[in-house]
């Protein structure tokens, strides 16, 4: 019986496996063609990004309110840029496998040549950086008057967007050693040098 079982769940296993990197591939193409909508519901997981530096032109960050598919109410800080160079990419999320315990998903890239993304959106619980230089700051701008960089269309038409509250903007920025824990990253074009997806036993975090 747990042998019978156990195939039963690893049968299970590759459907969803296969099902989580066929969607994965149909979300990249069609955030590379500008097809997805710019309002969706995020699943609520946290997950991490990583990056051993990171350059941006046209930046914002607005405080906003993301809802997860159960309705859940989930405040984030949203980092905004309209073209992001990044090398030393990183993002991993922990996937609780039944029987077989926890697998990590880990994706890589920019190691040889740098990742590049335009209108790129990192809704974020939390950040740091070893090293943070900007340009042409300006804090405490209401979100509604950011001009410098993007605001997401989607949460520009949330009801949850307060285009009074307290904002920042800036013409460029260079961030190194970077740890981002996230719900979700969205943007409007992504190029991934070197891209590996792996799926591995246990608990790989990228920090």
């Amino acid at each position: 019986m747990l042998h019978r079982s156990g195939r039963t769940c690893w049968k299970r296993f590759t459907g969803v496996l296969i099902a989580g990197v066929t969607t994965s591939a149909a979300l990249g193409i069609g955030m590379a063609q500008g097809a997805l909508a710019a309002s969706f519901l995020i699943s609520g997981e946290r997950f991490q990004v990583a990056a051993h530096t990171l350059r941006a032109r046209g930046v914002s960050i607005y405080p906003m309110i993301d809802v997860a598919k159960k309705g859940t109410l989930v405040p984030v800080v949203v980092l905004g840029f309209r073209k992001a160079y990044i090398t030393g990419l990183c993002l991993s999320v922990e996937l609780p496998v039944p029987v077989l315990g926890p697998y990590t998903l880990v994706l890589t890239g920019g190691e040889r040549r740098r990742v590049e993304a335009s209108n790129l959106f990192i809704d974020a619980t939390s950040v740091s950086a070893a090293q943070a230089n900007t340009t042409d700051i300006d804090i405490g701008v209401a979100a509604g008057a950011i001009r410098k960089g993007p605001i997401n269309p989607g949460d520009r038409k949330s009801r949850f967007f307060d285009p009074n509250v307290f904002a920042q903007q800036a013409q460029s920025v260079f961030l190194a050693d970077v740890r981002v824990t996230s719900v979700a990253v969205t943007a409007g074009t992504l190029n991934i040098p070197g891209l590996n997806l792996r799926l591995k036993p246990g608990r790989h975090r990228c920090f």
